[in-house]
């Protein structure tokens, strides 16, 4: 065989493995099930949101972040800028 021939065919079994390496990985991830990651995911979010909620909650509440809002609506109702 020439050093072309053989280069084609080699060529070709490479692309013959890695059609059958893509087909048997398709094959196992389409048999996953991943129902129960959504719901985590989810759940993490939902605390991490909590949590975000109840800092800003606390910021906002606070005397000094109090003070500068209710400056801030005299200012814009008085039209004074």
């Amino acid at each position: 065989m020439s050093g072309m021939r053989v280069g084609r065919v080699w060529c070709e079994w490479l692309r013959g493995g890695a059609r059958r390496w893509v087909r048997s990985v398709r094959s196992v991830r389409s048999g996953r099930r991943d129902a129960g990651m959504v719901s985590a995911e989810y759940a993490v979010g939902l605390i991490a949101a909590v949590g975000f909620a109840g800092v800003l909650y606390q910021v906002v509440t606070s005397d000094v972040v109090q003070s500068a809002l209710q400056s801030l609506v005299a200012k814009a109702l008085h039209g004074s800028f």
